[in-house]
């Protein structure tokens, strides 16, 4: 029997555990700007996917996200071990890292938003000096009888 409470606690005790790892412990100077996001555990408890981003040293560069990769990889070991010490589960579980893709997307849909938002004001601003295609009045009025 799956239980999702455990896996979820789990989940999130790994993630601590990994960013205070690579905050104190793993020297490698390519995970300075890494930040763990969410942490996934299988029912089992076998297997971790551990979500990351990685910032950029200033807002105009781009983030070094393979070097990232090669070194999360490369210090898996050390983090697992870190894990298993400080869980007490019976089988500490494999860590796979994962980019997390939610800061792109969510940069994407802002960039969208805005674009919409300058489209809106502009048919706004047309919309306000516009005037009818037709007459000013486009029904017609009931016919007039004849009071004969």
């Amino acid at each position: 029997m799956v239980d999702q409470a455990r896996a979820r606690k789990l989940a999130k005790r790994i993630s601590q555990i990994v960013a205070e790892a690579l905050e104190h412990e793993v020297k490698d100077p390519r995970l300075a700007m890494v930040t763990i996001t969410d942490t996934r555990v299988t029912g089992d408890l076998r297997e971790a996917t551990v979500f990351y981003t990685v910032m950029g040293a200033s807002l105009d560069t781009e983030p070094d996200t393979a070097g990232a990769a090669a070194a999360l990889a490369s210090a898996s070991g050390v983090l697992r071990s870190r894990v298993g010490q400080q869980t007490g589960v019976r089988h500490t579980p494999s860590l796979a890292f994962v980019l997390d893709q939610v800061p792109d997307s969510a940069r994407r849909m802002e960039e969208l938003l805005a674009r919409t938002r300058e489209s809106d004001a502009e048919v706004a601003r047309l919309a306000a000096s516009a005037s009818p295609a037709g007459e000013a009045d486009p029904y017609k009025a009931p016919r007039e009888t004849d009071a004969e």
